[in-house]
């Protein structure tokens, strides 16, 4: 059985999701993030000082055996050791699209987001932290503008073809938006029917349910 390491409305919601979709059971383990992650008990386990991390996958990088860390390869490995479950296209192409979205949603994330969020890993200078803030605002707007207009040509989900672990990953991206003080609904509407669309789904449902999040449409 994996263990999954998380904290509620972070990247760790991607794999929590994936998991409850697989139907297998699981544990989880609260990591809560800032305060948790820097302890030198979490560094010893995942020297990155981040969650997600998972239990049970066999070799390492650094870190604890069997522990797998970034979401983006959790989620691969869930899907791909999980083929029933559906998440991850079989054909080469497909699957490459949906690799694709888990990159670039990664990079949003590390150069955009937490700019607005985490400025002081970017700067100690505390006097820098309104411009740094405002530039990762404006990139991240018109990153999720890009993200917007795919939604809106029609498709039902990230991939043509069906629902992956890219439309999971883009669940977490939509929540982050209002954190960075996006009013995501009016901003980007094809992103919100997309939204709702996983959160009709049960699992969806049942995860964002259990990590308290209140996700607006």
């Amino acid at each position: 059985m994996h263990t999954l390491y998380y904290s509620p409305g972070t990247c760790a919601l991607a794999p929590h999701v994936v998991l409850e979709e697989i139907g297998e059971p699981y544990e989880l383990v609260l990591v809560k993030a800032g305060v948790d992650t820097v302890t030198a008990d979490w560094k010893a386990k995942n020297p990155k000082g981040r969650v997600p991390a998972l239990s049970g996958v066999p070799g390492r990088i650094g870190g604890a055996e069997d522990l797998l860390t970034e979401a983006s390869a959790i989620m691969i490995y869930l899907a791909r050791t999980h083929p029933d479950a559906g998440l991850m296209p079989s054909h080469p192409i497909a699957e490459a699209r949906v690799v694709e979205w888990l990159n670039w949603l990664a990079t949003i994330h590390a150069s955009n987001y937490a700019r607005i969020r985490r400025s002081a890993r970017f700067v100690t200078d505390e006097a820098m932290f309104p411009a740094l803030q405002e530039k990762g605002r404006a990139d991240l707007h018109e990153n999720y503008a890009y993200v917007d207009s795919l939604l809106g040509d029609g498709r039902d989900w990230a991939v043509p073809g069906g629902y992956s672990i890219a439309d999971i990953y883009l669940l977490v991206f939509y929540n982050f938006g209002f954190g960075a003080g996006f009013d995501m609904p009016v901003l980007f509407p094809n992103w919100r029917e997309h939204t709702a669309r996983l959160l009709d789904r049960p699992a969806v449902a049942r995860v964002v349910a259990h990590e308290g999040l209140n996700i607006r449409l």
